[in-house]
């Protein structure tokens, strides 16, 4: 296969609010390392070559550098994000390399496996995007501002998660619009954009770490995979 230059924009601004905890998320520790230091691993694993820009907060800058010098082989490049979701992507997507293939995501999921780094790497080269998602396992129902709902058949929803992978030249013409409330994610940009969207088989176990639970979860699935 064409190599192509790689960047993941890992995107950390999370506070700790639905935590619980003073601690914004991504620094939480996960058998003794924070959860940020998982999500690199798991990209230097999948490519010794990528270069990693951390969007974090002003704050926290320092605490980022602290965690990425326990990579000193790796280029790890530091953005200050924005007041939203959208304005950090897009300034991490800005500071990339022109002709490279962008993995946007969440500094959360730091249970994200380098095989999966790789398959959305390769579906992207050959079909111009990789978007990972799993099918639901939950009844699910639409909800009306009137406060009416209706059950949707879940075999046809799909829950997305990370790394949502493109080109950077598709990326960077995404975000040079304004944003728009129905921007959850990039592949809504793109879309808006007149990008096509590909989707990709996901992990059961590529959970965003958002709450308590989602924390003894994942303390469980790196237990297992430790197991092996």
């Amino acid at each position: 296969m064409m190599q192509i230059a790689k960047t993941a924009v890992i995107v950390a601004g999370g506070s700790g609010m639905r935590m619980g905890s003073a601690t914004p998320k991504q620094f939480l520790l996960l058998k003794g390392k924070p959860l940020l230091w998982y999500t690199i691993r798991a990209f230097l694993d999948a490519y010794n070559d990528i270069q990693i820009i951390l969007v974090l907060p002003e704050a926290h800058i320092d605490n980022g550098k602290a965690i990425a010098a326990e990579f000193p082989e790796a280029d790890i490049q530091f953005i200050v994000g924005g007041d939203t979701r959208f304005a950090s992507v897009k300034n991490g997507v800005m500071a990339a390399a022109d002709g490279a293939i962008i993995f946007v995501h969440d500094g959360v999921r730091c249970l994200i496996s380098p095989e999966l780094i790789q398959a959305c790497y390769a579906q992207t080269i050959e079909k111009g995007s990789a978007v990972p998602a799993v099918a639901s396992t939950d009844s699910v129902r639409l909800s009306a501002a009137d406060g009416s709902h209706q059950v949707v058949d879940r075999q046809f929803v799909q829950i997305i998660q990370t790394p949502q992978t493109f080109p950077a030249k598709v990326l960077k013409a995404a975000f040079q619009q304004a944003y728009r409330d129905v921007f959850t994610d990039e592949a809504t940009v793109v879309e808006a954009a007149g990008g096509v969207v590909h989707l990709i088989a996901g992990d059961y176990s590529n959970i965003k770490v958002t709450r308590p639970i989602d924390l003894l979860m994942a303390e469980r699935i790196l237990e297992e995979r430790n197991s092996f």
